[in-house]
């Protein structure tokens, strides 16, 4: 049986990181659009004065925030003194695009950091807070690129699907108190990541060259490839699932929503991907077990 979650009938206090752009940027425009409490982050504030100022001038507050710092949990702290935060948006990011054999060490540990354990350590921190409270919501940014990625983005699927593997988790210890974590993944859309493309340091190898990395590589680093997802229409759509209105209304204890066109046809590709593997191999699978 589904579990039944409440929300508290008053404006929720918001914790988005990632704001300068995107998501994060269309996300913190409706969050107080609506009336709600506003903590908008991003590594570097300075960058876009206009938008903190934006941000300041509806009552909300901007704070830098770097993700891979080792303290960046402690933001959270801060928070807490202040009523603490009710949703926990995990949205910043990146991808470094590279066939898996020719990353190097550092590249993958930076990655992972943004992508995996900076978000991990920003839920951690924020739990304990939710759970004397009875009430919070985890809404982590994940991608179609987790569960049928494309080549060159080895490092970026599997870091997003370890994140999305641990909310899977998590959901399920937290639930009995009240609080939800929402895994939102993500097609492709019309935002500033193809035009924030990193490619790996390391040369491509000769037998690369032609193949479907390289051209990915080639494509991407063009700033050419645009989504044709509209993330204000995405963002509409996480905001009234986390509150439970519209297409989010009565759907509360829903734990993915995927968004985006491309992604239906990548989930079914999935659906088929263990669907054929049952096929081939699921008698086998049932009858390996003890003889009793």
């Amino acid at each position: 049986m589904a579990t039944a979650f409440a929300t508290p009938n008053r404006p929720l206090t918001w914790f988005i990181t990632g704001c300068s752009s995107g998501f994060g940027l269309a996300l913190a425009r409706i969050v107080q659009a609506n009336g709600h409490n506003l903590i908008a982050t991003s590594r570097n504030p300075s960058r876009t004065p206009d938008l903190v100022a934006e941000v300041e001038k509806n009552g909300g507050k901007w704070l830098a925030l770097d993700v891979n710092d080792q303290n960046s949990a402690d933001v959270i702290a801060s928070v807490e003194k202040d009523g603490g935060v009710d949703v926990l948006v995990n949205n910043a990011g990146y991808c470094i695009y590279a066939p898996g054999e020719v990353f190097r060490e550092e590249e993958v540990k930076e990655l992972t950091e943004t992508l995996y354990f900076g978000p991990f350590r920003l839920i951690r921190a924020a739990l304990p807070g939710m759970r004397a409270r009875r009430f919070g919501v985890v809404v982590n940014f994940s991608s179609g690129a987790a569960i049928e990625g494309r080549d060159s983005m080895s490092v970026y699927a599997g870091a997003k699907a370890g994140l999305d593997g641990l909310s899977r988790v998590v959901a399920k210890e937290v639930a009995p108190f009240n609080i939800r974590l929402l895994t939102v993944q993500l097609g492709t859309f019309d935002t500033n990541m193809g035009n924030a493309t990193v490619l790996g340091a390391n040369l491509l190898p000769e037998d690369y060259k032609g193949s479907v990395s390289e051209q990915m590589m080639r494509i991407l680093s063009t700033g050419a490839f645009k989504g044709d997802g509209d993330p204000v229409k995405a963002m509409q759509a996480v905001y009234e699932v986390v509150t439970g209105q519209g297409v989010g209304a009565g759907r509360e204890a829903e734990r993915l929503l995927p968004l985006g066109r491309d992604l239906k046809g990548r989930l079914k590709s999935v659906q088929e991907y263990y669907a054929h593997a049952d096929e081939v191999f699921g008698e086998v699978c049932g009858n390996v077990y003890l003889e009793k």
